[in-house]
Protein backbone atom coordinates (compact mmCIF):
# COMPACT_ATOMS: atom_id res chain seq x y z
CA UNK A 1 0.00 0.00 0.00
CA UNK A 2 1.20 3.52 -0.79
CA UNK A 3 0.50 6.54 1.46
CA UNK A 4 -1.78 8.23 -1.05
CA UNK A 5 -5.44 9.14 -1.37
CA UNK A 6 -6.16 9.69 -5.05
CA UNK A 7 -8.95 11.09 -7.19
CA UNK A 8 -10.18 9.79 -10.52
CA UNK A 9 -11.18 11.47 -13.74
CA UNK A 10 -14.82 10.64 -14.32
CA UNK A 11 -17.94 8.68 -13.32
CA UNK A 12 -16.48 5.27 -14.23
CA UNK A 13 -13.05 3.75 -13.81
CA UNK A 14 -11.09 3.72 -17.06
CA UNK A 15 -8.97 0.71 -17.95
CA UNK A 16 -5.86 2.85 -17.36
CA UNK A 17 -7.06 3.91 -13.91
CA UNK A 18 -8.01 0.37 -12.99
CA UNK A 19 -4.53 -0.91 -13.88
CA UNK A 20 -2.80 2.04 -12.21
CA UNK A 21 -4.73 1.74 -8.94
CA UNK A 22 -4.18 -2.02 -8.83
CA UNK A 23 -0.44 -1.47 -9.24
CA UNK A 24 -0.02 1.52 -6.90
CA UNK A 25 -2.50 0.33 -4.24
CA UNK A 26 -3.32 3.77 -2.80
CA UNK A 27 -4.51 3.93 0.80
CA UNK A 28 -7.82 5.37 -0.38
CA UNK A 29 -9.77 7.40 -2.93
CA UNK A 30 -11.63 10.72 -3.01
CA UNK A 31 -14.68 11.63 -5.07
CA UNK A 32 -15.83 14.93 -6.59
CA UNK A 33 -18.81 16.15 -8.61
CA UNK A 34 -17.14 15.00 -11.83
CA UNK A 35 -17.38 11.44 -10.51
CA UNK A 36 -21.08 11.57 -9.64
CA UNK A 37 -24.14 11.29 -11.87
CA UNK A 38 -26.87 9.34 -10.06
CA UNK A 39 -27.37 6.88 -7.25
CA UNK A 40 -26.89 3.68 -9.27
CA UNK A 41 -23.79 4.97 -11.03
CA UNK A 42 -22.21 6.20 -7.79
CA UNK A 43 -22.77 2.89 -6.01
CA UNK A 44 -21.30 1.01 -8.98
CA UNK A 45 -18.25 3.30 -8.87
CA UNK A 46 -17.61 2.81 -5.15
CA UNK A 47 -18.05 -0.94 -5.59
CA UNK A 48 -15.46 -0.83 -8.38
CA UNK A 49 -13.01 1.04 -6.15
CA UNK A 50 -13.40 -1.57 -3.42
CA UNK A 51 -12.86 -4.32 -5.96
CA UNK A 52 -9.71 -2.79 -7.43
CA UNK A 53 -8.25 -2.20 -3.95
CA UNK A 54 -9.14 -5.66 -2.67
CA UNK A 55 -10.21 -4.10 0.67
CA UNK A 56 -13.83 -4.00 1.77
CA UNK A 57 -13.00 -1.09 4.10
CA UNK A 58 -10.85 0.96 1.72
CA UNK A 59 -11.41 4.62 2.59
CA UNK A 60 -13.59 6.34 -0.02
CA UNK A 61 -13.71 10.03 0.83
CA UNK A 62 -15.94 12.92 -0.13
CA UNK A 63 -16.46 16.55 0.90
CA UNK A 64 -20.15 16.59 1.79
CA UNK A 65 -20.31 19.47 4.23
CA UNK A 66 -23.63 21.05 3.30
CA UNK A 67 -24.08 24.59 2.08
CA UNK A 68 -21.69 25.55 -0.69
CA UNK A 69 -19.47 22.48 -0.35
CA UNK A 70 -21.43 19.44 -1.50
CA UNK A 71 -20.41 16.92 -4.16
CA UNK A 72 -23.71 15.01 -4.13
CA UNK A 73 -26.35 17.53 -5.11
CA UNK A 74 -30.03 17.98 -5.94
CA UNK A 75 -32.12 16.81 -7.64
CA UNK A 76 -30.70 13.34 -6.99
CA UNK A 77 -29.78 14.05 -3.37
CA UNK A 78 -31.15 16.66 -0.96
CA UNK A 79 -29.34 19.83 -0.01
CA UNK A 80 -28.02 20.16 3.54
CA UNK A 81 -27.63 23.36 5.57
CA UNK A 82 -24.37 25.21 5.94
CA UNK A 83 -22.59 24.95 9.29
CA UNK A 84 -23.44 28.53 10.20
CA UNK A 85 -27.09 27.65 10.92
CA UNK A 86 -26.05 25.45 13.86
CA UNK A 87 -23.92 28.28 15.21
CA UNK A 88 -26.97 30.58 15.08
CA UNK A 89 -29.15 28.06 16.89
CA UNK A 90 -26.46 27.71 19.56
CA UNK A 91 -26.98 31.40 20.40
CA UNK A 92 -30.49 30.64 21.66
CA UNK A 93 -30.46 26.93 22.46
CA UNK A 94 -27.04 25.26 22.80
CA UNK A 95 -28.34 21.77 23.56
CA UNK A 96 -30.74 21.93 20.61
CA UNK A 97 -27.93 23.10 18.33
CA UNK A 98 -25.80 20.13 19.34
CA UNK A 99 -28.68 17.71 18.74
CA UNK A 100 -29.47 19.33 15.38
CA UNK A 101 -25.84 19.14 14.25
CA UNK A 102 -25.68 15.48 15.24
CA UNK A 103 -28.93 14.60 13.45
CA UNK A 104 -27.81 16.47 10.34
CA UNK A 105 -24.44 14.70 10.30
CA UNK A 106 -26.10 11.33 10.84
CA UNK A 107 -28.44 12.05 7.92
CA UNK A 108 -25.50 12.98 5.68
CA UNK A 109 -23.69 9.81 6.71
CA UNK A 110 -26.78 7.69 6.09
CA UNK A 111 -26.88 9.02 2.53
CA UNK A 112 -23.16 8.45 2.06
CA UNK A 113 -23.26 4.93 3.48
CA UNK A 114 -25.94 3.95 0.98
CA UNK A 115 -23.66 5.22 -1.80
CA UNK A 116 -20.72 3.17 -0.52
CA UNK A 117 -18.80 6.17 0.84
CA UNK A 118 -17.25 5.65 4.27
CA UNK A 119 -15.24 8.83 5.01
CA UNK A 120 -16.50 12.42 4.99
CA UNK A 121 -14.13 15.40 5.22
CA UNK A 122 -16.09 17.01 8.04
CA UNK A 123 -16.20 18.70 10.56
CA UNK A 124 -14.36 21.96 10.06
CA UNK A 125 -12.88 22.96 13.40
CA UNK A 126 -11.60 26.25 12.04
CA UNK A 127 -12.54 29.09 14.38
CA UNK A 128 -14.17 31.85 12.34
CA UNK A 129 -12.52 35.27 12.40
CA UNK A 130 -14.44 38.41 11.40
CA UNK A 131 -11.99 39.89 8.89
CA UNK A 132 -10.55 36.70 7.40
CA UNK A 133 -10.98 35.42 3.84
CA UNK A 134 -14.42 33.96 3.17
CA UNK A 135 -13.02 30.56 2.11
CA UNK A 136 -14.06 29.38 5.60
CA UNK A 137 -16.84 31.86 6.35
CA UNK A 138 -20.24 30.18 6.71
CA UNK A 139 -18.61 26.75 6.60
CA UNK A 140 -17.39 27.35 10.18
CA UNK A 141 -19.25 26.12 13.24
CA UNK A 142 -18.64 29.39 15.03
CA UNK A 143 -16.23 32.01 16.29
CA UNK A 144 -15.94 30.68 19.84
CA UNK A 145 -13.60 27.71 20.30
CA UNK A 146 -15.62 25.73 22.84
CA UNK A 147 -18.75 26.08 20.72
CA UNK A 148 -16.87 24.86 17.64
CA UNK A 149 -15.61 21.89 19.65
CA UNK A 150 -19.05 21.00 20.99
CA UNK A 151 -20.70 21.14 17.57
CA UNK A 152 -17.75 19.40 15.95
CA UNK A 153 -18.00 16.53 18.42
CA UNK A 154 -21.70 16.18 17.57
CA UNK A 155 -20.85 15.98 13.87
CA UNK A 156 -18.24 13.29 14.44
CA UNK A 157 -20.58 11.26 16.63
CA UNK A 158 -23.48 11.58 14.20
CA UNK A 159 -21.46 10.38 11.23
CA UNK A 160 -19.88 7.53 13.17
CA UNK A 161 -23.31 6.32 14.28
CA UNK A 162 -24.21 5.79 10.61
CA UNK A 163 -20.91 4.12 9.69
CA UNK A 164 -18.90 7.06 8.29
CA UNK A 165 -15.50 8.26 9.55
CA UNK A 166 -15.05 11.99 10.09
CA UNK A 167 -11.99 14.08 9.20
CA UNK A 168 -11.29 17.14 11.35
CA UNK A 169 -9.92 20.02 9.32
CA UNK A 170 -7.92 22.13 8.76
CA UNK A 171 -5.32 21.41 11.45
CA UNK A 172 -4.04 23.58 13.15
CA UNK A 173 -6.69 26.10 11.98
CA UNK A 174 -7.56 27.96 8.78
CA UNK A 175 -9.86 30.54 10.35
CA UNK A 176 -7.39 33.44 10.38
CA UNK A 177 -6.19 33.05 6.79
CA UNK A 178 -6.49 36.19 4.67
CA UNK A 179 -6.21 34.21 1.43
CA UNK A 180 -7.73 31.10 -0.13
CA UNK A 181 -5.13 28.32 -0.09
CA UNK A 182 -6.69 26.90 -3.26
CA UNK A 183 -5.37 30.04 -5.00
CA UNK A 184 -2.33 31.25 -3.04
CA UNK A 185 -0.35 30.60 0.13
CA UNK A 186 -1.93 32.23 3.21
CA UNK A 187 0.42 33.59 5.86
CA UNK A 188 -0.86 34.03 9.41
CA UNK A 189 1.28 36.38 11.52
CA UNK A 190 -0.63 36.15 14.80
CA UNK A 191 1.54 35.44 17.85
CA UNK A 192 1.51 32.01 19.42
CA UNK A 193 -0.61 33.21 22.35
CA UNK A 194 -3.44 34.23 19.99
CA UNK A 195 -3.19 30.96 18.07
CA UNK A 196 -4.09 29.05 21.24
CA UNK A 197 -7.77 29.78 20.54
CA UNK A 198 -7.40 28.26 17.06
CA UNK A 199 -5.91 25.12 18.59
CA UNK A 200 -8.58 24.71 21.27
CA UNK A 201 -11.19 22.81 19.20
CA UNK A 202 -8.54 20.46 17.85
CA UNK A 203 -7.22 19.83 21.36
CA UNK A 204 -10.74 19.07 22.56
CA UNK A 205 -11.23 16.58 19.71
CA UNK A 206 -7.69 15.24 19.51
CA UNK A 207 -9.03 11.70 19.58
CA UNK A 208 -10.68 12.12 16.18
CA UNK A 209 -9.87 9.23 13.82
CA UNK A 210 -8.61 11.36 10.90
CA UNK A 211 -7.42 14.91 10.33
CA UNK A 212 -6.38 17.13 7.44
CA UNK A 213 -3.62 19.73 7.55
CA UNK A 214 -3.86 23.35 6.44
CA UNK A 215 -1.73 24.76 3.62
CA UNK A 216 -1.14 27.84 5.76
CA UNK A 217 2.08 29.41 7.08
CA UNK A 218 2.02 30.33 10.78
CA UNK A 219 5.02 32.59 11.37
CA UNK A 220 4.87 32.03 15.12
CA UNK A 221 5.76 28.38 14.57
CA UNK A 222 7.50 28.18 11.19
CA UNK A 223 7.96 31.25 9.01
CA UNK A 224 9.22 29.24 6.02
CA UNK A 225 6.86 26.30 5.46
CA UNK A 226 3.11 25.87 5.56
CA UNK A 227 1.76 23.42 8.13
CA UNK A 228 1.44 20.57 5.60
CA UNK A 229 5.17 20.83 4.82
CA UNK A 230 6.48 21.77 8.25
CA UNK A 231 8.01 19.09 10.46
CA UNK A 232 7.98 21.66 13.25
CA UNK A 233 4.25 22.36 12.99
CA UNK A 234 3.31 18.71 12.56
CA UNK A 235 5.65 17.43 15.25
CA UNK A 236 5.49 20.18 17.86
CA UNK A 237 2.00 21.58 17.31
CA UNK A 238 -0.25 18.92 15.75
CA UNK A 239 1.22 15.80 17.33
CA UNK A 240 2.61 17.64 20.37
CA UNK A 241 0.57 20.61 21.59
CA UNK A 242 -2.72 19.39 20.13
CA UNK A 243 -1.97 15.75 20.92
CA UNK A 244 -3.58 14.44 17.72
CA UNK A 245 -2.64 10.81 17.05
CA UNK A 246 -5.16 9.99 14.33
CA UNK A 247 -4.44 9.49 10.65
CA UNK A 248 -3.06 12.79 9.34
CA UNK A 249 -3.52 13.60 5.65
CA UNK A 250 -2.38 16.68 3.80
CA UNK A 251 -4.84 18.96 2.10
CA UNK A 252 -4.88 18.59 -1.69
CA UNK A 253 -1.45 18.60 -3.35
CA UNK A 254 -2.98 20.41 -6.32
CA UNK A 255 -3.76 23.61 -4.42
CA UNK A 256 -1.80 26.68 -5.49
CA UNK A 257 -0.59 27.33 -1.95
CA UNK A 258 2.07 24.69 -2.71
CA UNK A 259 4.95 25.01 -5.17
CA UNK A 260 7.25 22.56 -6.90
CA UNK A 261 6.31 19.57 -9.00
CA UNK A 262 3.83 17.00 -7.77
CA UNK A 263 6.46 14.49 -6.80
CA UNK A 264 8.20 17.09 -4.64
CA UNK A 265 4.90 18.06 -3.01
CA UNK A 266 4.01 14.47 -2.16
CA UNK A 267 7.45 13.66 -0.81
CA UNK A 268 7.47 16.93 1.13
CA UNK A 269 4.24 16.41 3.07
CA UNK A 270 5.24 12.86 3.97
CA UNK A 271 8.72 13.92 5.05
CA UNK A 272 7.17 16.61 7.25
CA UNK A 273 5.11 14.01 9.10
CA UNK A 274 1.80 13.59 7.26
CA UNK A 275 0.73 9.96 7.12
CA UNK A 276 -0.99 10.36 3.76
CA UNK A 277 -0.62 12.69 0.76
CA UNK A 278 -3.94 13.72 -0.78
CA UNK A 279 -4.11 14.26 -4.54
CA UNK A 280 -7.53 15.13 -5.92
CA UNK A 281 -7.46 16.08 -9.62
CA UNK A 282 -7.57 12.59 -11.14
CA UNK A 283 -4.98 13.71 -13.71
CA UNK A 284 -3.04 10.59 -14.63
CA UNK A 285 0.29 12.32 -15.32
CA UNK A 286 0.14 14.04 -11.93
CA UNK A 287 -0.81 10.81 -10.17
CA UNK A 288 2.08 8.96 -11.78
CA UNK A 289 4.46 11.68 -10.59
CA UNK A 290 3.05 11.50 -7.06
CA UNK A 291 3.17 7.71 -6.95
CA UNK A 292 6.74 7.70 -8.24
CA UNK A 293 7.88 9.94 -5.39
CA UNK A 294 6.61 7.85 -2.47
CA UNK A 295 7.41 4.45 -1.06
CA UNK A 296 5.28 2.09 0.96
CA UNK A 297 3.11 3.45 3.73
CA UNK A 298 4.88 3.65 7.08
CA UNK A 299 3.94 1.10 9.75
CA UNK A 300 2.61 3.74 12.15
CA UNK A 301 0.58 5.38 9.40
CA UNK A 302 -0.94 2.03 8.43
CA UNK A 303 -1.79 1.39 12.07
CA UNK A 304 -3.55 4.77 12.30
CA UNK A 305 -5.45 4.04 9.08
CA UNK A 306 -6.60 0.66 10.37
CA UNK A 307 -7.57 2.15 13.72
CA UNK A 308 -9.59 4.90 12.04
CA UNK A 309 -11.54 2.53 9.82
CA UNK A 310 -12.17 0.19 12.76
CA UNK A 311 -14.23 2.92 14.43
CA UNK A 312 -17.04 2.27 11.94
CA UNK A 313 -16.55 -1.46 11.38
CA UNK A 314 -19.91 -3.19 11.40
CA UNK A 315 -21.76 0.11 11.82
CA UNK A 316 -24.37 1.52 9.51
CA UNK A 317 -27.59 3.53 9.44
CA UNK A 318 -30.06 2.55 12.16
CA UNK A 319 -32.42 5.55 12.01
CA UNK A 320 -34.41 6.41 8.90
CA UNK A 321 -33.03 9.28 6.86
CA UNK A 322 -36.41 11.06 6.86
CA UNK A 323 -36.63 10.86 10.65
CA UNK A 324 -33.18 12.40 11.07
CA UNK A 325 -34.00 15.26 8.70
CA UNK A 326 -37.32 15.87 10.44
CA UNK A 327 -35.58 16.03 13.82
CA UNK A 328 -32.96 18.43 12.50
CA UNK A 329 -35.53 20.73 10.91
CA UNK A 330 -37.73 20.79 14.00
CA UNK A 331 -34.75 21.86 16.10
CA UNK A 332 -33.54 24.44 13.57
CA UNK A 333 -36.97 26.04 13.64
CA UNK A 334 -36.02 27.53 17.02
CA UNK A 335 -33.12 29.53 15.53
Amino acid sequence: MTPLILGLAGPVLSDEERAFFADVDPAGFILFRRNIEDAAQLRALTDALRAVSGRADVPILIDQEGGRVARMQPPVWPAFPRAEVFDRLYDVAPASAIEAAKANAQAIATMLHEAGINVNCLPLLDVRQPDAHDIIGDRALGAEPLRVAALGRAVLEGMQAAGVVGVVKHIPGHGRAMADSHVELPVVTAPAEELESDLAPFIALNGAPMGMTAHVVYTAWDAQECASLSARVIGDVIRGRIGFDGLLMSDDLGMHALSGDFGERAAGVLAAGCDIALHCSGDMAEMRAVAGAVGAIADDARARLDRAMATVAGRGPDIAFADLVAKRDALLAYA
